[in-house]
């Protein structure tokens, strides 16, 4: 038995909508009438279905506000979803919606099961769902990692060359350099290595569609004696190297393979060399894990400050020589992948991406954008040194 109706529910969210939202406002036409919370420039309006919608936000934050939109619980009719998630971001709700008790227990079991499946099929999990999705927003050399902007009009692959010319360039390549990127994902960095900086590169991932797809793009631009990319773990990786780097890579792992994962740094790195991690984190002790976002994007990921990291890096002995935050340049990122996803969802084939999946990757975009605006989110680029004594750099790229 309920002890609150549906209509003391959305009594409850809309008061607390009406008190937070101070700088937009929003509309919802709901199953009993029209309501309008907030004030603010920002104009918004949502068409509801679902008689429980304040009840799934109330009890489950976002993950019921997700829920319900992949439901047609809920669809914007004046404004875009990431522009009220950004809204809603910066009235802090995420902060003044607690989750239930059954959603907490519902989280709990939720990372239990995703440790003891392991990284290696919770990365499967996001990144082996098919081509046909990925050619829907990213660009051609596959880049799925924070882009670099340099001018508000830079494209989508723009954005991707700008960051592999910046951690090329932050790693000081140079022709005749050997490379290996570690969680390579499509081998788009050490394509461009070798194609731009006349290195030699090797990578290792777990993902099968990421091998495949490397695999064949390697070929069609003959750059088999230049780059190789090869299918297994990444502690399984081998050989001696001037420069090792990984993008994307350290998100998807558990704290307890963070030693691993620096190891293989230290094992790999010649004398003299220099490494450079690329991951997403946040800026703050600790981050929250979106329930959303656990469930159906990214099982068993971690965002980690950068106290973490540079704490796994000493332990490796690894000597840090610069840090950059370059978080800001995920929203220009995000909107272009969000803009791409929109303009092409409709070539999807409904049978093996059906409306749901559809609606839940639109908001997943919608949500990068918020995030990217306004979350605690951060995209770190550590890089590092196997020999703190040899003759280093006296400016930074």
């Amino acid at each position: 038995m309920k002890l609150f109706s549906d209509a003391d529910d959305t009594a409850l969210l809309m008061a607390l909508l009406d008190r937070c939202l101070t700088d937009a406002q929003v509309r919802f036409d709901l199953p009993d009438g029209t309501r309008t919370v907030g004030r603010g420039p920002e104009r918004f309006a949502v068409k509801v279905r679902d008689p429980a919608f304040a009840r799934r936000v109330l009890a489950e934050g976002n993950l019921g506000l997700a829920e319900t939109f992949m439901d047609l619980g809920w669809e914007m009719t004046d404004g875009s979803v990431e522009g009220m998630l950004t809204a809603f971001l910066r009235a802090r709700l995420d902060l003044e919606i607690t989750g239930s008790p059954r959603t907490m227990a519902r989280m709990a079991a939720l990372r239990a099961q995703q440790l003891l499946r392991g990284t290696g099929e919770n990365v499967r999990a996001h990144y082996d769902l098919g081509d046909e999705l990925w050619d829907t927003f990213l660009d051609p050399t596959r880049g799925y990692t924070c882009g670099y902007e340099l001018t508000p009009e830079d494209t989508t692959q723009q954005l991707q060359e700008q960051k592999y010319e910046r951690v090329l360039r932050k790693l000081r390549v140079e022709p005749g350099m050997t490379l290996f990127d570690i969680g390579c994902g499509y081998g788009s960095l050490m394509i461009h290595a070798a194609q731009h900086f006349g290195v030699t590169a090797r990578g290792i991932t777990n993902s099968r569609d990421h091998a495949a797809f490397a695999q064949k793009r390697i070929r069609s631009l003959g750059l088999q004696d230049r780059v190789s990319v090869e299918l297994g773990d990444f502690r399984a990786s081998r050989g001696s190297y001037d420069r090792v780097v990984s993008c994307g890579m350290m998100e998807h792992l558990q704290p307890r393979e963070h030693r691993d994962f620096f190891e293989v740094y230290r094992r790999l790195l010649r004398p003299r060399g220099y490494g450079l991690m690329h991951t997403l984190g946040c800026v703050t002790h600790t981050n929250d894990h979106d329930p959303f976002i656990q469930k159906y994007i990214f099982p068993g990921s971690t965002q980690n400050p950068l106290s973490v990291i540079a704490a796994a890096v000493e332990r490796a002995r690894l000597s840090i020589l610069d840090v950059e935050n370059i978080g800001r340049h995920y929203l220009p990122t995000s909107r272009a992948w969000l803009a791409s996803y929109r303009a092409n969802r409709h070539t999807l084939d409904p049978a093996r991406y059906d409306a749901r999946f559809q609606r839940m990757w639109e908001y997943y975009l919608a949500l990068c954008v918020a995030g990217a605006a306004l979350s605690d989110g951060a995209v770190w680029q550590v890089l590092f040194t196997s020999d703190y004594r040899r003759d280093l750099p006296r400016h930074r790229v």
